[in-house]
């Protein structure tokens, strides 16, 4: 199975996204777009996963999860990586909060220890909108830094869950499915 772990975002966060990135694909920029129903931010990617290992990984988010306190996602700010004039992905920034950077640093050492490898690349939290198939030069994109800049989104986005998810590639596009949902500890009041 083709797993990672993510944050899912509410559909009606997700209709909130799609609808404020509009300027970017009335742009005519040529960009795969995503559907909304797939915007989420992950936090580790898996990859390939033996069906016996799955029950470790699951052990390592339930842990990590039971010791996380919900908290809140700041999402603003559309950029690209790996730049704004050559795109391989069009995203909306999340803010690297330390609660959410705590999560993903968590589940980094759980899973490391149990062999899978550790992210070394620096932590840019992000929903994916978009993606570029090829490298069709810097002109192609020409103005692409100045529409994103003109766009103002800000949302404050409650997170109380952590997913496992599988990833099948199908032959008209990509479908995600929660294999399992652990929630994180409630919020206290004054938190």
């Amino acid at each position: 199975m083709r797993l990672f772990i993510a944050l899912n975002l509410p559909d009606d966060e997700r209709q909130r996204i799609h609808e404020a990135a509009e300027p970017l694909r009335e742009a005519g920029f040529p960009v795969r777009w995503l559907d909304p129903e797939l915007f989420h931010l992950t936090l580790k990617f898996l990859g390939q996963t033996r069906s016996e290992i799955v029950p470790v990984v699951q052990k390592v988010i339930r842990k990590v999860s039971g010791q996380t306190r919900a908290f809140s996602l700041r999402l603003e700010g559309f950029g690209a990586f790996p730049t704004i004039r050559r795109p391989r992905v069009l995203w909306l920034g999340a803010d690297p909060s330390p609660a959410l950077r705590c999560l993903k640093q968590d589940l980094e050492w759980g899973l490391t220890s149990h062999g899978f490898e550790r992210e070394t690349r620096a932590f840019h939290p992000h929903v994916t909108l978009g993606r570029v198939d090829e490298d069709l030069g810097a002109g192609v994109f020409r103005g692409l830094d100045d529409v994103a800049a003109a766009m103002e989104f800000f949302r404050e986005v409650p997170v109380d869950s952590v997913d496992l998810m599988r990833s099948q590639r199908l032959k008209d596009g990509v479908r995600y499915s929660v294999v399992e949902r652990f929630p994180l500890l409630a919020s206290q009041p004054g938190d």
